[in-house]
């Protein structure tokens, strides 16, 4: 009996060891991101590949890393997913540290070479923030902030109403930003400021067609990473800026 007391005791001992070294493996980094990436029946494979090819664009960008850089831990976490229907969402690249040049050229080469999960489609803004709000839990990583960057087409049209998502995401402390297309739909950053993005700083940052997308995506991952104060007035060409407060 002294033995198997012995025993279970020292198992206790192992699994608090074993949690408590679980909980210090956590790394610090300025900046969870999920990059949540239109791949509706709406986005063709061409519009698509305007999307992840900008976004490997503004990896390689020189004001990207100094943006890196400026932060406490000069690092950030970023996870890209694409998503369509209400249950239509995938991880296409794991959570992985973008600490300098290399990395971020790591994340370029993989962003260039991913390819399309989800070809078709309704368009659940609702589904892509319940789900990329589920990435945040135990994905290793202690940032400061947390952030869901979320490019997008159209309307939510599919799925629970969008603005009950929104404040389920910002409860938890996540912010939302949204890049708008405004292709089919002129006027889709109003909705975005109305129903889609909250939390601490949110903005939308605007693109008026794919062609646009790069540039208005390396605009708002810039912000995004050093969390600077966003102007209401827009700069001449770039679109609408929108601070949130929620």
């Amino acid at each position: 009996m002294w033995r198997k007391g012995m025993k279970s005791l020292i198992c206790v001992f192992v699994l608090l060891a074993v949690g408590g070294l679980e909980a210090r493996a956590q790394v610090p980094v300025d900046l969870e991101l999920v990059l949540a990436v239109d791949s509706s029946a709406s986005v063709d494979d061409r519009e698509f590949e305007l999307q992840v090819r900008g976004m490997a664009q503004a990896f390689r960008d020189r004001s990207v890393i100094k943006a890196i850089n400026s932060g406490h831990h000069r690092a950030i976490a970023v996870t890209v997913v694409e998503w369509a229907s209400a249950d239509f969402q995938i991880v296409d690249i794991p959570w992985m540290v973008i600490d300098g040049p290399q990395a971020a050229d790591r994340m370029a080469k993989l962003l260039e070479t991913m390819p399309r999960t989800i070809r078709t489609g309704a368009t659940s803004i609702s589904g892509a923030l319940r789900f990329a709000a589920s990435l945040f839990g135990n994905n290793g990583f202690d940032g400061v902030r947390q952030v869901i960057d979320l490019s997008c087409d159209g309307r939510n049209n599919q799925g629970p109403e969008v603005s009950l998502a929104r404040e389920i995401v910002i409860g938890r402390g996540i912010t939302i930003n949204g890049l708008t297309i405004l292709n089919e739909h002129p006027t889709l950053n109003f909705y975005f400021e109305q129903k889609v993005i909250g939390g601490n700083g949110a903005f939308v940052e605007i693109a008026s067609n794919y062609q646009s997308y790069a540039d208005a995506f390396l605009r708002k991952l810039v912000k995004e990473v050093t969390n600077v104060p966003i102007s209401a007035v827009p700069e001449p060409g770039q679109g609408t800026r929108l601070t949130a407060t929620w």
